[in-house]
């Protein structure tokens, strides 16, 4: 049974494509904390972790230091765990180094999956998976990337909960808005290049060497 802040987030954000880095940000942070806890916890804890984490800006993030994490450690508002902390600076500094070399993270995580949402047919709960092999190999690319809590498990949750997979059940009403919100933004992308189309250029996503950054101990000085 869906508590009503589940049932809210289900109804108008869960499977809406996202696109903004910071959006994305969150929701791969909201995602690594709920391991081991319910997603009810976490939803009422929101606000709070935004707060915390200075509106999940990545570059304020990446520049945490030690100091900083202990601060957190103290914050009876958030989920405690050290090692959670740390993953978010981890993955915030993973994220900047992903940027500068030329593959944005969320432009990134789009192209793993072809870059438009994918439909599964699923129809009852039990047809979807905890996780598959395409999140399994996107959990193995992003730890060689040097982000942590990310595993196959978390990654999936977090290609539905973003909409680059559309896991609403069959027979779900959301299905659709989330398929109409996509068509949206894909109007709006397509108005916005027109004028690049027409000089003859064109967006290009830069992808760079995978690096082998280890998570832990991450550099808090």
């Amino acid at each position: 049974m869906q508590s009503d802040i589940e049932h809210v987030y289900h109804d108008t954000e869960w499977g809406r494509p996202l696109h903004d880095e910071r959006r994305l940000f969150e929701m791969l942070v909201l995602e690594g904390v709920q391991a081991g806890l319910s997603w009810r916890t976490v939803l009422a804890r929101r606000g709070h972790y935004r707060a915390a984490f200075d509106g999940f800006d990545i570059d304020r993030i990446a520049g945490y230091d030690l100091g900083r994490v202990e601060r957190l450690l103290g914050d009876s508002g958030i989920i405690r765990n050290r090692a959670k902390i740390e993953a978010v600076v981890a993955n915030a500094r993973a994220c900047v180094r992903m940027r500068e070399a030329g593959e944005p993270f969320g432009a990134w995580m789009w192209a793993q999956v072809g870059g438009a949402p994918q439909l599964p047919e699923w129809r009852h709960p039990q047809d979807v998976p905890a996780k598959t092999a395409q999140s399994a190999r996107i959990s193995r690319d992003l730890r060689q990337r040097g982000f942590c809590f990310v595993g196959p498990v978390i990654v999936n949750s977090f290609l539905k909960a973003t909409g680059m997979v559309n896991a609403h059940l069959q027979d779900c009403p959301r299905q659709a808005e989330c398929r109409r919100a996509w068509i949206r933004w894909e109007a709006s992308r397509h108005a916005r290049f027109a004028p690049l189309a027409a000089q003859g250029s064109r967006p290009i996503l830069g992808v760079s060497p995978q690096t082998d950054a280890p998570c832990f101990p991450i550099p808090l000085s």
